[in-house]
Order: C-alpha cells, then sequence, then structure tokens
C-alpha cells in the first residue's frame, strides 16, 4: 500500500489523504486545488524553481493525438487507440552546470590531391586524380563552462523520456512558490540528488566531447580521446512542465507519450507492426529487382 499524509483542505476545512509522493490535490468534497506543504526533511528537498505549463491541455492532446496517428509502422490497433486520458504534471529535475577542463588526443587527417597518368584500354595515355589522406596526432586542451544540463529526479519519468522532449526555456524559471502548482499534478523527487547527479556528469561529459569534437581542425578525424574533469559544479531541483499520456491499445499494453509543456514537442517509443515491415521491404526489394530487370532490356 502507497504512504500517505493527510492535510486539512484550506478551501472546505475537510481532512483529505493524498500519496507521499505527491505534491498537490484536489479535494474530493469542494473541487479546490490544494499544494500539500511539508517542513524540509533530509532526503525530500525542496524544489527551487518552477518552469510553468504555457502549452495548454488541448493543444497538448492534439499534438500526441497527431503523433499516434502519423505512427505509420505501428500496428492499427495502436494508430487507432482513444487517446484522451493526457494529465500535466510537474515532473522534479536537478538542473545541472559545471566548469569543465579537459585534455584530448585524436587523430587528424588532411585531404591532397594527387596526379597521375594511366592508360586506357586503347592504349592511350590518360591523366587522373584520387584524393589522399595524410593523418597526424594531434593533442591539446579545452575548458568550458557547461549549463543547463536536465535530468530527471523523478522514478516515474526516465531520463531519456525528459530528454526526448528537451529543450525546456529556462529563461522562464520562476523560483519555487506553492500558488503556482494549484490546480496541477506535482510529484516528489524520488531519485537521490547523488544518483542524478551521476546521471548529469554523463551528460555534461558526453557535451564535452561532441563540442571538442566541432573545433577540431582537419578533412577528417578519428580515435578522440578525452580525459575530463569537472569544477564548480551547482545542481538545483526545479519542476518541469509535463503532459503525461498512456495510451493503451491490443490486449492492454501501454506506450506512454510525453508532451513538453512549453513547447509541445512529443516523445514515446512506438510500437512496430512486423507485418507492415515485412510489406515495406517486399515492396523495396521488388522496386530493387524491377529497376535492375528494366536496365537489362
Amino acid at each position: 500500500m502507497s504512504e500517505v499524509v493527510e492535510f486539512s483542505c484550506g478551501s472546505c476545512g475537510s481532512q483529505i489523504q493524498v500519496e507521499a509522493h505527491l505534491r498537490t490535490a484536489t479535494c474530493p468534497y469542494c473541487a479546490s486545488p490544494a499544494v500539500v506543504e511539508r517542513p524540509r526533511e533530509a532526503g525530500r528537498p525542496q524544489p527551487d524553481f518552477v518552469l510553468a505549463f504555457i502549452v495548454p491541455h488541448e493543444q497538448a492532446l492534439a499534438a500526441a493525438r497527431r503523433w499516434v496517428r502519423r505512427a505509420w509502422l505501428a500496428p492499427e490497433a495502436f494508430r487507432k487507440a482513444k487517446v484522451d486520458a493526457i494529465r500535466g504534471i510537474y515532473v522534479p529535475s536537478y538542473l545541472f552546470s559545471a566548469a569543465a577542463h579537459a585534455e584530448y588526443t585524436a587523430r587528424i587527417g588532411e585531404n591532397y590531391t594527387v596526379t597521375y597518368t594511366t592508360t586506357d584500354s586503347k592504349g592511350r595515355t590518360v591523366t587522373r586524380t584520387r584524393t589522399e589522406t595524410e593523418w597526424h596526432t594531434l593533442a591539446g586542451s579545452y575548458s568550458a563552462y557547461v549549463s543547463d544540463v536536465v535530468v530527471t529526479a523523478s522514478r516515474g519519468i526516465g531520463n531519456h523520456e525528459l530528454e526526448g522532449v528537451e529543450p525546456f526555456d529556462l529563461r522562464a524559471l520562476h523560483r519555487y512558490s506553492p500558488r503556482l502548482l494549484s490546480g496541477w499534478i506535482a510529484e516528489e523527487a524520488s531519485m537521490t540528488a547523488e544518483v542524478c547527479r551521476e546521471l548529469a556528469v554523463a551528460e555534461a561529459m558526453a557535451e564535452v566531447q561532441r563540442r571538442i569534437m566541432t573545433i577540431l581542425p582537419g578533412d577528417r578525424q578519428s580515435d578522440l580521446q578525452v580525459s575530463a574533469r569537472l569544477a564548480d559544479i551547482a545542481q538545483i531541483l526545479m519542476l518541469a512542465p509535463v503532459w503525461v499520456l498512456p495510451v493503451r491499445f491490443a490486449d492492454d499494453r501501454v506506450v506512454r507519450l510525453l508532451v513538453n509543456g512549453q513547447t509541445g514537442k512529443v516523445f514515446g517509443k512506438p510500437p512496430r507492426s512486423w507485418v507492415k515491415i515485412g510489406a515495406l521491404v517486399l515492396l523495396s526489394v521488388g522496386l530493387v529487382v524491377g529497376g535492375v530487370l528494366l536496365a537489362q532490356r
């Protein structure tokens, strides 16, 4: 059984129970929205910032429906599924930033053109060119500030799902206030700050590697090796606006969609119809074979 806490409705005075991991509730007696305010506890941090919902319910639902209908390779049962149980949830997330210092080595290739002569089938001398690459090793250092890394602090919403609806407009951050959550579902952080930091560090390291790739000289690059460290790490808890929609179809299978509450961007992993995929493969093979036969005529 889920842990529950009790609070008093500020409108009608009734005592209401709500699951402990939620920050908000609606009174069943007077329909008043309420925020469950708790004193700070070790292991239950208070949010520092909130990103408000901008995309309304109707727009988020329409975006989710378009996404489902356009999943051409999904089973028809999924594409025709009922899409209406969408809910707006403030998802606990950590906003991470740090100064990155890296040392790197890479193989850099410089292209050059070689001109040579050869003899064709009729014995004539023909001048041709080819491109070759000269490789050399490059070592260097890189320092930069990595900011705006957002990772989930919810066990219910995976980090890959939150990444799928990013980016969020962090310029719109508001200092946390209970009134901002009124009328919305808001979840408590269920992952520790230490675990979230590991996720954020992995994302920051990947970002450093991507940035180094963009500054490497030469025409080709390979074997990039990066050794990086982070300093001046800052990590704050915020609530991110996400519309969540579980799509149920054949035999109670469920695909969960997320819609960014600021931008309307949709993320999900649609199921695949192997019948449709097989038909597409057969069609492709048929077109290739048909093209070959036509070329041989």
